[in-house]
């Protein structure tokens, strides 16, 4: 029995773990339908579900499009978390991302991080521009998948709230 390459079987498995979650975002998203999909849960500082993906989407375009592949997609992060809009064109938009993602995945584990020079959509301060620094291309890969899986937890519990305050 020959085992597969480490670098393959990272890029296999962050892909699948990715699409899962891409998956249940939209399902979720399906699910409450545009009016419900677009409302924040009555707690502090709670994100639509619409908000959360499209934060998500750009998680993803920012750590594997910019910073591992290099093709600086624009971000405005400080927006993220209050766009709106028609569930259709997100899930086109998470459709699309997973079509992109397996070559940013591939640059990841064969050369590694292509553009450290990034700014725009970073929070941290100097501890982060230090991870820009260092970072290699399976520890951004974590760190996205790690960032997706997180935001599907709240998806679910946002979904949850929702849906009991609608019946």
């Amino acid at each position: 029995m020959t085992l597969p390459d480490a670098r393959t079987a990272l890029a296999e498995a962050f892909l699948s773990k990715a699409a899962e979650c891409f998956a249940s975002m939209t399902t979720i998203l399906t699910t409450l339908g545009d009016d419900l999909a677009n409302v924040r849960p009555n707690l502090p500082d709670a994100n639509s579900c619409y908000a959360i993906t499209h934060h998500c989407i750009g998680v993803v375009d920012y750590w594997a499009g910019s910073f591992i592949a290099g093709h600086r997609i624009p971000r405005d992060r400080s927006t993220e978390f209050t766009a709106v809009g028609p569930v259709a064109d997100l899930v086109e938009r998470l459709a699309a991302l997973q079509e992109r993602l397996p070559a940013w995945v591939d640059i990841a584990v064969t050369d590694g991080v292509r553009d450290r020079d990034l700014a725009d959509g970073v929070r941290g301060g100097t501890t982060r521009v230090e991870v820009l620094a260092t970072a290699t291309g399976e520890w951004a890969l974590l760190h996205i998948l790690q960032d997706l899986a997180q935001h599907v937890g709240h998806m679910e519990i946002t979904r949850d709230l929702l849906l009991a305050d609608a019946t």
